[in-house]
C-alpha cells in the first residue's frame, strides 16, 4: 500500500475548510443573483404599468386634440410588439376625408398637425414651463394655421409658448411680437412689440 502519508488528515482538514469557504461564497452569489433577479423583474412589472398608463393617457389626449387641429377626423396610437418593453408606437391618422393611414403617408401639412397634435398630447399629460416651436405652422394653410393658433392660445394658461413664424395669423394671435431686424451687414437688432397694447394704441388713435 505504500507509505503512509502523516500530513493526509491536515490537507484533508484544510480542503474542508476550503470547500466550506467555497459554499459560504456561492450561497451568498446566489442569494444576490436571485436578488437582484427579483430587482429586475419589480422593475420590469412597474415599467410596463407605468408605459402602459402613460400610453394610454397620452393616446386618449391624441385622439381628443387631432380633431380639434384638424377641423374633424380621428388619430389613434399603436404598439408595435405585445412586450411593452420592446414595443415601438406607430402613430395612425385619419384627416377629415381621408382613409386611415399611418403618418408616413400623410402630406407635408398632416404631418405636422397630427406631429403637434402629439407634441399638445404629451404637454397635456406632463405640462414644461415652456415650449419651443420652429416654424411648424410653414406648411399649412390659412384655416390650419387658425386652428393651431387656437390649440396654442388654449394651452397657453400653463403653458409659455415660443414660436417662431413667418405667418401673419399667428402672429397676430401671439401676445408679444420679438422681430429680428439686420439694419446694417453683420449686425442684429431686435424689435419688440406688445400686442394688446398695439391694438390699445391704434384704437385710440
Amino acid at each position: 500500500l505504500g507509505p503512509i502519508n502523516l500530513v493526509a488528515l491536515d490537507e484533508y482538514q484544510k480542503e474542508l475548510e476550503r470547500k466550506a469557504e467555497l459554499d459560504h461564497q456561492h450561497a451568498e452569489l446566489t442569494e444576490a443573483l436571485e436578488t437582484l433577479e427579483d430587482a429586475i423583474r419589480k422593475i420590469d412589472r412597474e415599467t410596463r404599468a407605468l408605459f402602459r398608463n402613460t400610453f394610454d393617457a397620452i393616446n386618449q389626449s391624441f385622439g381628443e386634440i387631432f380633431p380639434q387641429l384638424f377641423g374633424g377626423g380621428e388619430a389613434w396610437l399603436m404598439l408595435t410588439d405585445e412586450d411593452l418593453l420592446f414595443t415601438g408606437v406607430t402613430i395612425m391618422a385619419r384627416p377629415p376625408g381621408k382613409r386611415n393611414s399611418s403618418i408616413y403617408l400623410l402630406s407635408g401639412g398632416e404631418k405636422a398637425l397630427t406631429a403637434l397634435s402629439l407634441v399638445f398630447a404629451i404637454f397635456h399629460l406632463n405640462p414644461a414651463p415652456f415650449c419651443l416651436l420652429d416654424e411648424v405652422d410653414a406648411p399649412l394653410d390659412d384655416a390650419n394655421v387658425g386652428r393651431y393658433a387656437d390649440a396654442v392660445a388654449k394651452m397657453s394658461n400653463a403653458i409659455q409658448f415660443i414660436y417662431i413664424t413667418h405667418n401673419k395669423i399667428a402672429m397676430e394671435r401671439a401676445e408679444q411680437l420679438m422681430g429680428v431686424t439686420m439694419s446694417e451687414s453683420g449686425v442684429s437688432r431686435l424689435v419688440s412689440v406688445d400686442i394688446d397694447r398695439a391694438v390699445e394704441l391704434a384704437t385710440t388713435e
